[in-house]
């Protein structure tokens, strides 16, 4: 792929896994900034080393270690990711090609993301959890290429176990509309966090009610 070609947001393979194109900076000799989809680790690379994919109607992918099909018919939920496919934003919006967004609320003509970008239906897919009938697994360019053993037989990878910090940010998914906190207290395994919110630890790391949405780096 030409350099000139590669754009932010498109869906890229680098080493034969799924990745998104961060940024693009052509004043660098690696001047293309891949975020690879299955666990958000980032990579540097040149053009010439990513092939470019166009996501479809029914592709599956793993995202942040989650498994999700895309699915241009259903409609969105509080709660549910989605991909921008159609980005149309108004001068105060500022989503773009294949932004990956949390909805926040719905409206008569579109959502509110998480990132208070105005979103019309017709601009995004959603990103339905787990593995739809009919999905095609896009997650490698060569399935019986280049891949860990347990990958090679269709285990989804395991996210690292995350214990909370103070100043971590988890988000509640259930709610309506979605609810971000901070961790400001730990007590044993009872966390505080702000808006007098009071959780066990484990509904925090292992419920899927609340996900980690900004890690505090110490």
């Amino acid at each position: 792929m030409n350099l000139l070609n590669v754009r932010r947001g498109q869906f890229v393979y680098y080493h034969n896994k799924l990745h998104k194109v961060y940024s693009v900076n052509p004043f660098f000799r690696k001047s293309v900034h891949l975020i690879r989809l299955e666990d958000l680790e980032q990579r540097l690379v040149t053009a010439k080393e990513i092939t470019l994919y166009r996501p479809k109607h029914l592709d599956s992918f793993t995202f942040n270690y989650q498994r999700y099909t895309l699915h241009k018919e259903v409609k969105a939920k509080v709660g549910d990711y989605i991909l921008i496919i159609n980005p149309k934003p108004d001068s105060i919006d500022h989503h773009h090609l294949h932004a990956i967004e949390t909805v926040s609320s719905i409206e008569a003509n579109g959502v509110i993301s998480n990132k208070s970008n105005g979103i019309r239906h017709s601009e995004y897919w959603v990103m339905v959890p787990g593995l739809e009938e009919g999905a095609t697994i896009i997650d490698r360019a060569l399935p019986d290429g280049d891949e860990p053993n347990e990958q090679a037989k269709g285990q989804e990878p395991q996210p690292p176990v995350h214990i909370p910090k103070i100043g971590d940010v988890y988000q509640k998914n259930n709610s309506d509309p979605v609810v971000q906190a901070m961790v400001v207290a730990i007590k044993g395994e009872t966390v505080y966090l702000g808006g007098d919110i009071e959780v066990h630890m484990d509904k925090l790391t292992k419920s899927g009610v609340w996900s980690l949405h900004t890690q505090v780096h110490l």
